[in-house]
């Protein structure tokens, strides 16, 4: 496509030719190849424009960035927001594959991951393909793509969603992060449905405070308008969170559907009578005049708030009620969500969760004690460079709602592990509670919990669920918390084994 049909009505200033053809478009120098553009983005730990020469090497026709380069002789295409310059650019550049597509965004605090399985299973189990794009990573068809960031790029974006439109598929779930609506990732995407599942205490090292996560937040709710399709939009918002009401305020072109778990309360979609059980979670799911029997396999009260909004984002996306129960009914757990490790013949449970933050720790502890345990056994940590506010509130939390509690490392990335364990024992301490033990290395710390576990216990691994690396330093280090737990479950069942050797070899005359 020539550059002077890409270009968008932007504040910007072309240097050099604008009647070239652009082939292709990357942001990643070592991706481009002859006739792309290359976009110098900014960065934490580099900058983009450090890289332009090496992408002209590789064959980069255009150039754009925020600083005009002197010792460049190709085209360049200066601009002040580059993030958006690229989403709109790359928008027109895939031919705008949004409008071809039915777009869910599902945003808030906790929830995410498990809102897009099951909205993708009530989709599937209707014969309705829909693509996803998330956490655990970005699929369509069998296709599957790691995922880097729960919102990558919005060059990665526009791209998968032309991908998604190619292989005839209408439907796509995209969980969408605080951090890409802030950064311009999703910018100008037409949403048709965007699902507000809650807002507690996180990424506050990056938004500052409440009403900065908030107000990005609200950014997803603020976009909905019918724009370039005629289709009705709709907002769906859980009406028990305090920040609810609040963001419904802020939708003006969509329809607001609200749901609740709260018989009183003036909902759309409501979930009574609910039951949590060792298996499952089962309530009524009630929606205009019809009500329908739902029995997933996920534990705890998050989970039917998370089946309410699934259900909600696909009745008002043209799926029949009936088929939308079925779709719950059937949905999987998400990866890292709950997610049990075999420990048969142990006579105890070992549970894995990406919880971590204070809320869904709450959450995960409060449903696992709903299944009535001996004992609960809580591994986490927290993520260095991040958050720093949040973790003595999880360390009181931990402390305060488990019977013992091993407190390791998560992803340290570049601060000193130690520190962090510091940061959360002062909320530890707060507690005035002494049922915990420090240990830095996490493999020790899983090792041990699964070896203090008894008959009717549950062990808590949270934090990474899903994830199958630790991040350290700067470098990334294959680690899974499945694996470990896996390992040591198998390590304690060849000791017992052989102690039960043992002991009948001493019976024997």
């Amino acid at each position: 496509m020539n550059l002077k049909e890409l270009l968008p009505a932007f504040d910007m200033i072309v240097v050099g030719e604008d009647d070239v053809d652009v082939l292709g478009v990357s942001y990643d120098s070592r991706k481009v190849e002859y006739g792309f553009a290359f976009f110098a983005l900014p960065g934490h730990k580099t900058n983009g424009s450090k890289y332009i020469h090496e992408a002209i090497n590789n064959g980069a026709i255009v150039i754009v960035t925020t600083e005009r380069q002197k010792d460049c002789h190709i085209t360049q295409v200066v601009v002040v927001d580059i993030l958006k310059f690229m989403a709109v650019f790359c928008a027109k550049f895939y031919n705008y594959p949004d409008r071809h597509l039915n777009v869910i965004g599902v945003t808030g605090t906790n929830g995410k991951t498990t809102v897009s399985y099951m909205i993708e299973s009530i989709f599937k189990q209707s014969n309705v393909d829909c693509a996803v794009m998330g956490t655990v990573n970005y699929r369509y068809k069998g296709n599957i793509l790691e995922a880097p960031n729960t919102s990558p790029q919005s060059l990665d974006i526009y791209k998968f969603m032309r991908d998604v439109v190619n292989n005839g598929i209408k439907n796509i779930v995209m969980e969408v992060s605080s951090h890409a609506l802030s950064l311009g990732r999703v910018y100008g995407i037409e949403f048709d449905v965007a699902i507000f599942t809650n807002l507690t205490q996180d990424h506050l090292d990056f938004h500052k405070d409440m009403k900065g996560y908030f107000k990005a937040k609200s950014m997803l709710f603020e976009s909905l308008c019918k724009n370039n399709k005629t289709v009705e939009k709709y907002a769906i918002i859980n009406a028990d969170d305090k920040y609810g009401k609040k963001l419904a305020s802020r939708v003006t072109n969509a329809q607001v559907k609200f749901y609740s778990t709260r018989k009183t309360a003036n909902s759309d979609l409501k979930a009574l009578n609910i039951r949590v059980e060792n298996n499952g979670t089962s309530f009524d799911l009630i929606y205009n005049e019809l009500k329908g029997k739902v029995s997933i396999k996920h534990i705890g009260l998050h989970n039917v708030y998370n089946a309410l909004a699934s259900f909600g984002a696909a009745v008002y996306s043209g799926i029949s009620f009936e088929a939308a129960i079925n779709g719950i009914n059937n949905a999987a757990q998400a990866p890292g969500r709950l997610e049990r490790v075999d420990a048969e013949g142990l006579e105890f449970e070992v549970v894995v969760d990406y919880a971590h933050t204070d809320d869904a720790l709450k959450n995960v502890l409060s449903a696992i004690k709903k299944v009535k345990p001996k004992r609960i056994i809580t591994v986490f940590g927290c993520g260095g460079d991040r958050d720093r506010a949040k973790r003595p509130v999880m360390g009181k939390t931990a402390v305060e709602m488990s019977d013992f509690v091993f407190v390791t490392s998560d992803n340290p990335r570049t601060e000193n592990p130690n520190n962090i364990l510091l940061d959360i024992e002062v909320g530890i301490k707060r507690s005035y509670k002494n049922n915990y033990k420090v240990i830095v290395h996490r493999q020790e710390a899983i090792k041990e919990a699964v070896f203090m576990a008894a008959k009717g216990d549950v062990v808590l691994i949270a934090g990474k669920g899903h994830e199958t690396y630790q991040v350290i330093g700067t470098q990334k280090i294959h680690f899974s918390d499945v694996e470990m737990a896996r390992k040591y479950i198998d390590l304690r069942k060849q000791k017992e084994n052989a102690r039960s050797l043992d002991a009948q070899k001493e019976f024997v005359f």
